[in-house]
């Protein structure tokens, strides 16, 4: 199996270089021409089960970013569900182009690819895609989850990541502080999506200090006219005077650039791969006395939601019951990487590792 150590480095313009280094299964380029549907789906490993993860659609610049992208979100989807104790493997899909572009056929054609696939990937709903997207791709395969509530399924996963989310950042306050009273902190959420959102409001209801800031200005003002958040600009982030700093937004904002000049003793955030290079910035945090939740870990409550409808008989309870474990294996890591001196990502992709390679003695890849 390929190393967890990202950067062994990735080969530039070279997709099997890209696929090598991060010990990717499978890479599948689906293109249709008369519904305009570019789709590319990454498998990373199906050692655990089945690969399962949401369908991305963005207006990425070039076919190059959306292989990168699709490859670093599939294989932390993978350590994702090891680390929480899933049966189930890491993939992922992106979509390149405009929302604009979702037809009913579009939905449907990306389903027939799905299902040509045999179960080797699960999808279900990720940045712009929603549950009735779900439903319309789920007309032609049965390898889709994230369906509405009405109809079986889980529904929005975004208030079960932001539950998971919140637990990892009260767990990092227990290990910064000694408590996980998040009372009078000053928490600055960047992104207020669906995720940011709900943990905005998790955040409130405990009386921290809530600063959001979003790209968006209609939806920032929307939010904080209704929790009562404040609003400072995308740009003051870095610069701002915290004790949480939250990235719920897209990834790679903690850089070269931004770590030093981070004023906070916790990040805690819902956004995945949020190290530009985890190989580097997670010691970076770590030599500057800051602790970090590693997002693959936190993050998980929407994978965990949707694995719950995935085995069938969807009950919400029982996903947000299963979402709690993250509060005490966020503690495991935290402590581990204290009492070690290494950064939590690395003991966490460790700990997810290890049980993929215990389980790989007695599986092969699923499907094979």
């Amino acid at each position: 199996m390929a190393t967890i150590k990202a950067a062994e480095k990735i080969k530039e313009g070279s997709i099997f270089g890209q696929i090598s280094a991060l010990g990717h299964e499978q890479l599948v380029i689906c293109y249709d021409e008369p519904t305009g549907l570019k789709a590319i789906i990454g498998i990373h490993n199906t050692v655990l089960g089945p690969a399962l993860g949401g369908t991305r659609l963005w207006a990425y610049t070039s076919e190059e970013e959306a292989i990168t992208d699709v490859l670093r979100l599939s294989r932390g989807m993978t350590f994702k569900a090891a680390i929480s104790g899933l049966n189930i493997g890491g993939g992922k899909a992106v979509l390149m182009g405009d929302p604009k572009m979702k037809t009913e056929a579009y939905l449907r054609r990306l389903g027939r690819f799905i299902q040509s696939l045999g179960g080797r990937y699960v999808t279900a709903e990720d940045v712009n895609m929603s549950t009735r997207d779900m439903e319309l791709i789920g007309m032609e395969t049965s390898y889709v989850t994230g369906l509405p509530e009405i109809k079986g399924g889980g529904g929005d996963p975004s208030p079960v990541t932001a539950y998971g989310t919140y637990l990892g950042m009260k767990a990092a306050a227990k290990k910064a502080y000694g408590s996980d009273v998040l009372e009078g902190k000053r928490i600055v959420v960047q992104g207020i999506g669906q995720v940011g959102t709900h943990l905005v409001s998790h955040l409130m209801k405990e009386g921290a200090q809530v600063f959001i800031t979003d790209i968006f200005e209609d939806k920032l003002y929307e939010v904080a006219k209704k929790t009562g958040a404040q609003v400072i600009q995308p740009e003051a982030v870095y610069d701002f005077n915290m004790d949480i700093y939250a990235p719920c937004a897209l990834g790679a904002t903690l850089n070269e650039r931004s770590i030093p000049q981070l004023k906070c003793d916790i990040v805690a955030g819902g956004a995945n791969n949020q190290l530009k290079d985890e190989d580097v910035h997670g010691q970076m945090l770590l030599d500057r006395g800051i602790v970090y939740a590693p997002d693959f870990l936190i993050n998980a409550g929407g994978l965990i939601n949707v694995y719950t409808e995935y085995l069938g008989d969807y009950k919400k309870e029982l996903a947000f019951q299963r979402t709690e474990g993250i509060y005490d294996t966020c503690m495991e890591v935290l402590s581990l990487s204290q009492q070690d001196q290494r950064p939590p990502q690395e003991i966490a992709m460790e700990k997810a590792w290890g049980r993929i390679e215990s389980m790989a003695k007695v599986k092969l890849p699923y499907g094979v």
